[in-house]
């Protein structure tokens, strides 16, 4: 069993224009059925070769997808080979063609791809995703340097703002947040790795992120620039949640060094969810426990997070995988 790091193979244009021209030169989809469906294959159809497609490298998404590729090739009869991608959409997008088994991604998203409301993925309805599990609470981080004299959302009106990668779950909270406070500005697509750079170098007046705090690009970020976090006004925040699979969240002023006090914002669930197409219900299982059986050893601080208590939050209409139903029941915990 072994472990490979590569980088995705596919943009996330690219795999979106794939999402929209999946069939076969017969008009159908994979060849199993009507263009736009995908079924679930055959005993055949399962492989152990898997890749699993994580995020930016700035972010928590790569590095925990690589201890979890290590935990899954070592418990498991899998090689995983986890690869650097532009985040929740595109790691649906590309199991849902195929060609990855294995992903992370915001709840949120997943549950808009299963409905086909996800915009980024031309409305397809993404049905071969299973949920494995919940593993951390993701916060949207609003980043500003101390001397730009923005001092709140309102402020942000007229900037030029980072609102996450294409293919990316930021997107969708970004655009809640902005929209509600009628913020007019300057879209920067890209991924927050690079965003916390443009920021540094007076490229761009505020990047917009979810991650798991606290965040390694941020951290090294706030080592050379003076920077802070915007926080929402606690009603603000609540309204917002409402209208999305959003919460309020506060993060709290002791993760980063440059807070005084808690930041309010809004969060999501970063999740662990597998191909029911290629990744048999066997594996699934045995993934699952390998998951929570080795929690302990991730080093990630969002690994304290990782655990069967809170394991189906945030799953709402996104299907469990079978294995993982199979896994949950065997431990007596209740499914939605």
């Amino acid at each position: 069993m072994t472990i490979r790091r590569t980088a995705a193979a596919m943009t996330a244009v690219a795999a979106m224009t794939a999402l929209a021209a999946c069939g076969d030169d017969n008009g159908d989809d994979n060849g199993n059925g009507d263009e736009g469906d995908v079924e679930v294959g055959s005993e055949d159809d399962f492989i152990t070769d898997l890749e699993f497609t994580t995020g930016g490298t700035g972010g928590t998404y790569y590095p925990l997808g690589g201890e979890l590729s290590e935990i899954f090739s070592a418990e498991t009869d899998a090689s995983v080979n986890y690869v650097e991608s532009g985040g929740s959409g595109e790691n649906l997008g590309r199991i849902y063609n195929e060609q990855s088994q294995l992903a992370l991604t915001q709840n949120d998203t997943a549950a808009e791809a299963i409905n086909g409301d996800l915009e980024d993925l031309d409305g397809i309805e993404i049905n071969n995703v299973g949920w494995i599990a919940n593993l951390y609470p993701e916060a949207m981080h609003i980043v500003v340097r101390e001397d730009s004299g923005i001092e709140s959302i309102d402020d942000l009106d007229g900037t030029t703002i980072a609102v996450g990668d294409a293919g990316s779950g930021t997107r969708a909270i970004s655009d809640a947040i902005l929209e509600y406070y009628e913020i007019d500005y300057t879209p920067e697509v890209t991924d927050f790795g690079a965003s916390t750079e443009m920021l540094g170098d007076g490229q761009i007046d505020a990047s917009m992120f979810v991650a798991g705090p606290p965040v390694a690009a941020l951290t090294s970020l706030a080592a050379t620039t003076d920077v802070t976090l915007l926080s929402l006004d606690e009603s603000d925040a609540e309204e917002v949640a409402e209208g999305g699979l959003f919460d309020p969240y506060n993060i709290e002023a002791d993760i980063y060094d440059f807070l005084d006090e808690d930041v309010t914002t809004l969060s999501v669930f970063a999740a662990l969810v597998a191909s029911t197409t290629q990744v048999s219900d066997d594996l699934a299982y045995d993934i699952t426990a390998a998951l929570f059986d080795n929690a302990d050893s991730i080093t990630l601080d969002v690994g304290e997070n990782i655990g069967t208590d809170e394991a189906l939050l945030g799953v709402g209409d996104i299907p469990l995988h079978p294995g993982a139903e199979r896994y949950f029941e065997e431990q007596d915990i209740d499914l939605p």
